[in-house]
């Protein structure tokens, strides 16, 4: 008998012949996506969400959720609707993040509130929050509560650090531990929320529960810091959006930061100068600040703080006490990860 490819890999994560592979988990989170069905009226409020679910992307955190299940348990397939919960509020998260950073491209494609207007990309963006506690609704019973308690805390963390990202706009006093909780509200907890909701299903122990969300913590903040680099030293074609964004915003990355607390004299000056200047043009200023991050060396000390994190994040990683073997397809998808260029 032939088997499609989807229905294959669905095959294996109901039947467990084998553990599931993070291709074929991002593969099965795609096709759930892609078969979702929202009601044709209103259009203006379904069709961008649509849209946005159709762009891809990596699918980070559901797979890591179905990974984290696999860890201790075959019944993979228990923890389909809460990872799709998951991807859907993430990317709830995008299109009001666009909204706040005036940002024209996601993945490679024009964003929701340049396609359609700010208004649409808000109340499509409501909608999708909606949805996605509707998907995380369907938890095992057993886990339920935990996992509701768990998610809100987490919604209203990453709602916490984009209004702290906001405020770091305009403030000249922003620390590197300032920034580094603000990734971690705003980036790793939804990280970790996956893993550990994930471990729950699976019917991990609550201390193998709490490494794993240790786990996604760091590797989350790991992750950010590879996003800050992407967005000034990336490739465009490959990072899906406008290279220099943060840049342009003056965004208190780790880079800015950094590069604030190292600069003296006449290279203090010059940057000051283009955090200031409303008359350059976006292509001189990224190009400047870029230079004055290479005289400072801002970029070697951001991956050596990825790197500090990556170590803690596997430390909690390698606490873990399933069996090693089955361990390995979520090291190596981590691992992946950070080395990316997109």
């Amino acid at each position: 008998m032939h088997f499609s490819f989807f229905s294959r890999t669905f095959a294996l994560s109901i039947c467990f012949y084998r553990m599931l592979q993070a291709e074929e988990a991002q593969t099965l989170i795609n096709h759930r996506l892609n078969a979702l069905c929202y009601p044709l009226a209103p259009n203006g409020l379904y069709e961008p969400i649509k849209y946005v679910l159709g762009l891809g992307g990596k699918r980070i955190r559901p797979v890591f959720a179905l990974l984290a299940c696999n860890l201790f348990s075959d019944e993979v397939k228990t923890a389909i609707e809460p990872a799709l919960g998951l991807e859907i509020f993430h990317n709830f998260t995008l299109l009001h993040d666009d909204i706040m950073d005036k940002a024209e491209i996601r993945r490679g494609q024009v964003t929701v509130h340049k396609k359609w207007c700010d208004n649409v990309a808000i109340l499509s963006g409501d909608a999708m929050q909606i949805d996605a506690y509707r998907h995380i609704g369907h938890s095992p019973e057993a886990q339920l509560k935990q996992i509701f308690d768990l998610f809100s805390q987490t919604a209203m963390e990453v709602c916490e650090g984009q209004q702290y990202d906001m405020d770091f706009e305009h403030r000249d006093d922003v620390t590197l531990d300032d920034y580094i909780e603000m990734i971690r509200l705003k980036t790793a907890v939804l990280l970790a929320c996956s893993l550990k909701i994930g471990a729950w299903i699976g019917g991990a122990t609550e201390k193998d529960a709490q490494l794993l969300y240790d786990f996604g913590i760091n590797l989350g903040l790991a992750f950010q810091l590879q996003d800050d680099l992407l967005d000034v030293f990336g490739d465009a074609d490959k990072f899906g959006k406008n290279i220099g964004g943060d840049i342009l915003c003056n965004k208190k990355t780790f880079l800015l930061i950094s590069a604030l607390k190292l600069a003296k004299g006449e290279t203090k000056t010059e940057l000051t100068h283009w955090l200031t200047t409303n008359s350059a043009s976006h292509s001189d200023k990224i190009a400047a600040v870029t230079r004055i991050y290479n005289e400072l060396n801002v970029k070697s000390l951001c991956q050596k703080e990825m790197e500090n994190y990556y170590h803690k994040a596997f430390a909690a990683f390698n606490s873990l006490s399933c069996a090693k073997s089955r361990t390995n397809i979520i090291c190596q998808y981590a691992n992946d990860l950070l080395c990316r260029e997109s």
